[in-house]
């Protein structure tokens, strides 16, 4: 069981670099460059980013035991999140395409129903 803790601690770790540096190429990249709604979008895009890479780092390691499905399914619905709900927001803030705004509550919707998820592989957990 610790090859998909691993794996899933790699992974929420690079989530957290990339949220970094989409945050830094807001702050230095696009602020000259993006009206301020723009840019708000942008941001919010990287802060929830940053969230999510920190909540898959969280299901990584309640990945043990009785919670493994469960906290495996969390880690697969922040990555999801991520891409759908930063990702949409990024594009949008970029190219200005609205429709783009449709995918952004889907995005928000794998976020909660990850949350909800990590909580329920949190009963499974045993003390150790």
């Amino acid at each position: 069981m610790i090859a998909p803790m691993r794996v899933w601690l790699f992974t929420a770790s690079i989530m957290g670099a990339l949220a970094v540096l989409c945050g830094a190429f807001a702050a230095h990249g696009l602020a000259a460059r993006l009206d301020a709604k723009a840019l708000s979008v942008f941001e919010t895009g990287a802060r929830y980013h940053m969230y999510h890479a920190l909540a898959l780092g969280l299901a990584a390691f309640a990945m043990r035991g009785e919670a493994v499905g469960r906290a495996r399914l969390a880690a697969i619905l922040f990555l999801a999140g991520i891409v759908l709900f930063s990702g949409s927001l990024y594009l949008l803030a970029l190219t200005g395409i609205s429709a783009l705004g449709f995918v952004t509550p889907v995005g928000g919707m794998a976020f909660i129903a990850g949350w909800i998820l990590l909580a329920l592989a949190g009963l499974k957990l045993r003390d150790v």
